[in-house]
């Protein structure tokens, strides 16, 4: 039974500012998060609410950030608030927390501490690898590979250097959206700078082969560096520069329970990089301005909790997600998983013929369930999904597509529940689809 005066925070009060601005509140009860709408407040007390059931199957666009993790990032913005910069001894005690976190967070990529660069997140650690080694060895060649099926950061990035001269090989993918090997060996020039590659697709969990694809540069063009983009993998898959002869490696926190607006870029030591922006020394001059260190704080907090579990999560999350497979396909005729088999334990992709995406999002919302039509950095454009156009998806196919994305705060009962109002919405606008 849920405790439901736990769960409202009935006699609690609350500062009538803030309840004038947002009418509700999360409780965290019984392994599930409930939203709390505010109904009647006396004199600052909360005296009657409605409760809804939240499911949050949105992980690949972020993910709450855990307890342990605020905790971390509560005690340098209370107490270690010191700029690292500064000499005195609250800046030295903000740079120890700062060179712990990179000293773990390189190792965890398989480098060493000084070859790891903070950035604002995956977003700009993806432009400063692709741009910044664009531009700093442009007199040596002006050629970058990468795919159809990249996230923007890097797809918007090559295409930010074609403006400035650059030429940018686009590979194309299989069905199942991987790279085709045989189309990179035949893309390689003598003048190619960079390959950029993700190891994780975000939008349907596609696993690139990214260690046969190192090995392939290094064979053939071993003047050419190789960035992978691990920010879906890092903390749930094995990272390793060193297996993968990476070159750069992107991560972000708020893919792993971290913080939003906090990610980093390894990048092997003697790499060329031109940074993006110029103002200060930090970073080794990559990066500047002042850290942020609560999210480096987060970051790093969050990694090691990821880290510490990271095999028990994968198989954790494989579990749901075959779970999930498997009761979607009973409850649900006509369905089309996009998502390969073998592909990242966290990710499905279905297209739900007969159905419009966009309207299935708001019909599970309606019942506390929030999942996605695709990547949030195109949540916003009428475009269809170039992911899925690469891989042969019909416009129509992927108006008609949802991604679900795990994590270990779900569950098997949330995700019964997930089917079960599944199920009835997608029956519901079919039949009036066939209507019209």
């Amino acid at each position: 039974m849920l405790n439901r005066s736990v769960l409202l925070g009935i006699g609690e009060s609350f500062s009538l500012q803030w309840v004038d601005t947002i009418p509700f509140f999360c409780r965290y009860f019984a392994g599930t998060f409930f939203v709390v709408y505010l109904k009647e407040i006396d004199a600052g007390t909360i005296t009657r609410g409605e409760i809804m059931r939240q499911i949050y199957l949105d992980n690949s666009a972020t993910t709450a950030v855990l307890p342990e993790v605020a905790a971390e990032m509560q005690k340098v913005l209370l107490a270690a608030y010191g700029n690292p910069s500064s000499l005195h001894t609250m800046g030295v005690e903000a740079e120890r927390i700062k060179n712990a976190a990179r000293r773990f967070l390189a190792e965890a990529c398989g480098g060493r501490s000084e070859e790891l660069i903070f950035t604002s997140g995956g977003t700009e650690a993806n432009n400063l690898a692709v741009k910044g080694v664009a531009r700093r060895l442009k007199r040596r060649g002006r050629h970058l590979i990468t795919t159809r099926v990249e996230h923007p950061s890097v797809l918007y990035a090559c295409r930010a250097l074609e403006e400035e001269g650059f030429t940018v090989t686009y590979l194309p993918v299989d069905g199942a959206g991987c790279v085709l090997l045989d189309a990179l060996e035949a893309a390689l020039r003598e003048d190619t700078l960079l390959v950029s590659v993700m190891h994780v697709n975000n939008e349907t969990g596609t696993v690139m082969p990214v260690a046969e694809i190192g090995q392939l540069i290094k064979e053939k063009a071993p003047e050419t560096l190789f960035h992978v983009d691990a920010v879906q993998s890092f903390g749930k898959l094995p990272v390793s520069a060193a297996a993968w002869q990476a070159d750069l490696i992107t991560i972000s926190a708020h893919k792993i329970h971290g913080p939003k607006g906090c990610g980093a870029l390894w990048r092997r030591a003697g790499v060329p990089l031109a940074p993006l922006f110029h103002g200060g020394d930090q970073e080794a001059g990559l990066r500047p301005g002042t850290e942020n260190m609560a999210g480096i704080a987060g970051f790093a907090a969050a990694a090691r909790l990821a880290l510490a579990g990271r095999e028990k999560t994968a198989t954790g999350l494989a579990r749901l997600k075959e779970f999930f497979l498997r009761a979607v396909s009973e409850a649900i005729p006509d369905i089309m998983v996009n998502s390969p088999a073998k592909g990242a334990p966290h990710i499905v992709s279905i297209t739900f013929p007969g159905v419009k995406g966009e309207v299935l999002v708001h019909e599970l919302a309606r019942s506390g369930i929030y999942v996605s039509t695709g990547s949030a950095c195109h949540s916003h454009r009428a475009d269809p999904s170039h992911v899925l156009l690469a891989m042969g998806r019909t416009p129509k196919e992927i108006e008609a597509t949802l991604r679900f994305s795990f994590s270990l705060l779900n569950t098997e009962a949330e995700l019964e529940y997930t089917v079960e109002k599944l199920q009835q919405a997608v029956a519901h606008l079919r039949r009036l689809t066939r209507r019209k």
